[in-house]
């Protein structure tokens, strides 16, 4: 009878040799397939007492039964462990295998040339937030604009780039990168350059929102775009050097209002009606930016990062493979080979895909279809964000940007007009008061400035060729005189009477500038149409040079943030920069100069610079592929909300109190550089 337990062929039918002797026989293999039913094989010891029974083999150094069983296990559980691991990688394969891929891609000359092209699109951005601010005092006189209507003028601009930050962001998740950047660089260059030539306040102020609503894009997608060419260890440093361009935006929009706007030849006009004066040949000068921004992206390919998400590997791939060999050829390693051959999709793709045939419908009906589709699936991804998953950080995030630009925008604005105010206290201190003077055939040929006149009279006086800046006649009498091309500046004839007095070729309106006025045959002949600016005195140098110092101020924050942001981490960079910031704000209220105010400006501007970078670095690395446009594009609108109610509130309390601004910036800065610890660190996070 053959012995049941000795098993010397395989189920290949392979032979092994056998070792031992008698009933202990057994075959020795060199390797143990995972085979079940060897487990049910019984062992040479079976029914007898171990204890008792001495096993043969374990003299000649053979493993025993036992142990080999063991063995066999421990490698089953091994390869199930193994199994199992595989497929969690599986799961989380394209960022990190994106990672793998940029890592060898290397970061070179290809990164370089989008930063270039990127900066521009970001100092696009920071010409529009000063363009209109700088322009201002100029385009009021031009314009005859109310003190409602400069302030809807300040304000429309970040109501259109709220929009536009949210539209671009929402739409770069569905459309792409590069091509929403396109659409939203070109209607702010169409609608800046319109801007230029439009004569009415109303046809200006669309223009300008519809300029506002294309670069507001540009801050969004311009951060998501360039971070998914990055690899992880540079993301931080390189985001944050990109941040220069906004205070470059800022240094080109005030240098070139320096050097153009004083100047009020630079322009030139057709009859009456259509004015084209040096201001906005400041504004025109200001949209180059955008046209060169818009020129350099055409060469830009889209981001392999939201071709993946698309499911449009081949075009992904093609890209890669191109920033791979530019990068390397421009090294001095054009052998290198690109050796990437597959890329996993990721994890969901829900889109809702709609194939329409040429024959259905209507061609409106189609773009309909298309264009309603494309509406809901931004609006999903919109109320996506709000997921158990990204709620709590969401509403942080949004926190910090909402407390960052309500102080940084508020006080933008409040610094310049609290300037303004002290020189304007300083002007009416040496205000000059002539009490009952009598002037008697005399001919004024020269300037008459910030002067009072009570109780005079001005009998056959002839007022030729001159300027009259911040004058008032108050209960005065002039009989008999001439006035003739005479430009003025805030100059008022309160509770007057004019007899026999002729106005040829004046800004003095019947209607505007005489209050509880007494005319008796009183002539207005040819009175000039418009506004008419004295150039010397509105656009102080003091102006431009606020503007040019608060944008350089902000060069140290950003080469701290870009020195120190991969190597401490961003909250520490928000959380202290905003705290900072908090600190110079509430020493402005020990300030009683002018030039006190200018320093805290800059002081603030570049605490805060510092934090304006963390704040974009995290936003970015905080979302997955498929919502982070979406998601900076509704953070950065959020911004400019906070930016909308900041200006307005911070603009009431100008020459009433200092104490209301302050205090709410100091409170907002303090609240949002805390919460930013709260904050998850992104620092070593692979882009989802």
């Amino acid at each position: 009878m053959d012995d049941p337990y000795q098993n010397n062929i395989n189920q290949q039918g392979e032979t092994y040799p056998t070792y031992g002797g008698g009933e202990y026989t057994y075959p020795y293999q060199t390797d143990y397939p995972p085979q079940e039913e060897e487990d049910a094989a019984s062992d040479v010891t079976e029914g007898h007492d171990e204890d008792e029974q001495m096993y043969e083999g374990e003299y000649q150094g053979i493993p025993h039964p036992d142990e080999i069983k063991e063995a066999r296990r421990a490698a089953r559980r091994e390869a199930r462990m193994k199994a199992r691991m595989a497929t969690d990688v599986e799961e989380e394969t394209l960022p990190e295998q994106y990672e793998s891929i940029m890592e060898d891609c290397g970061h070179g000359r290809f990164q370089w040339t989008l930063f270039m092209v990127l900066g521009l699109a970001l100092m696009a951005d920071g010409v529009e937030c000063f363009v209109v601010s700088l322009a201002l005092p100029s385009a009021e006189k031009d314009m005859c604009l109310s003190n409602a209507d400069k302030g809807m003028l300040g304000l429309i601009v970040y109501v259109g780039m709220m929009i536009g930050a949210v539209l671009w962001g929402g739409l770069a998740d569905k459309l792409g990168r590069r091509q929403c950047l396109l659409y939203a660089l070109a209607i702010n260059c169409i609608f800046s350059f319109l801007s230029c030539f439009a004569q009415g306040y109303g046809i200006f102020i669309f223009f300008r929102l519809c300029s506002g609503i294309g670069i507001g894009g540009s801050v969004p997608v311009v951060y998501t775009y360039f971070a998914e060419f990055l690899q992880m260890d540079k993301r931080g440093e390189h985001l944050s050097w990109l941040c220069l361009f906004w205070m470059l935006g800022g240094l080109y929009a005030s240098f070139t209002a320096w050097g153009i706007i004083p100047h009020y030849g630079w322009g030139f006009s057709m009859g009456t009606e259509f004015q084209f004066h040096s201001w906005r040949v400041f504004v025109l000068v200001c949209f180059l930016p955008s046209v060169a921004a818009l020129a350099g992206l055409v060469f830009m390919p889209e981001s392999p990062r939201f071709l993946l998400e698309s499911a449009r590997h081949d075009e992904a791939w093609m890209i890669l493979k191109q920033v791979h060999d530019t990068n390397w050829r421009a090294k001095g390693e054009p052998e290198r080979v690109f050796q990437v051959s597959q890329i996993k999709t990721p994890q969901t793709q829900d889109d809702e895909f709609i194939e329409i045939q040429s024959e259905t419908g209507t061609a409106f009906q189609r773009f309909m279809v298309r264009h309603m589709t494309l509406v809901k699936q931004v609006m999903k991804n919109m109320l996506s964000l709000a997921a158990p998953d990204l709620r709590i950080h969401g509403l942080f995030i949004a926190i910090v940007w909402f407390t960052m630009a309500f102080s940084f925008y508020g006080l933008g604005v409040w610094f310049p007009d609290q300037i303004k105010l002290l020189q304007f206290e300083e002007f009416e201190s040496n205000v000059k008061i002539f009490h009952r003077e009598k002037v008697e055939r005399f001919h004024f040929n020269f300037t008459l400035q910030n002067q009072v006149h009570k109780e005079g009279e001005y009998i056959h006086d002839r007022f030729i060729n001159i300027e009259i800046r911040n004058v008032k006649f108050e209960e005065s009498l002039f009989e008999n005189c001439y006035f003739e091309d005479i430009r003025s500046t805030d100059t008022f004839f309160e509770n007057c009477t004019l007899k026999n007095t002729v106005f040829y070729n004046t800004d003095l309106w019947e209607d505007s500038k005489f209050i509880n006025c007494k005319l008796e045959n009183t002539t207005f002949l040819h009175p000039k149409k418009g506004c008419h600016l004295n150039f010397q005195e509105e656009n102080d140098v003091l102006i431009y040079l606020v503007s040019f110092l608060g944008s350089l101020s902000v060069l140290p924050g950003n080469i701290i943030a870009g020195l120190l942001m991969d190597k401490v981490g961003r909250l520490k960079i928000i959380g202290g920069s905003m705290l900072c910031s908090a600190g110079c704000t509430f020493f402005v209220l020990l300030c009683f100069s002018q030039w006190a105010v200018v320093l805290f400006h800059c002081l603030f501007f570049a605490a805060s610079a510092a934090a304006w970078n963390g704040i974009e670095v995290i936003t970015v690395e905080l979302y997955p592929a498929s919502k982070r446009a979406t998601a900076f594009g509704v953070l950065n609108g959020t911004c400019k909300l906070a930016a909308i109610i900041s200006t307005f509130i911070f603009g009431k309390f100008i020459g009433i109190t200092k104490i209301v601004p302050i205090i709410l910036s100091f409170s907002a800065l303090v609240c949002g550089g805390l919460l930013a610890f709260k904050l998850p660190e992104t620092r070593e996070v692979i882009l989802q």
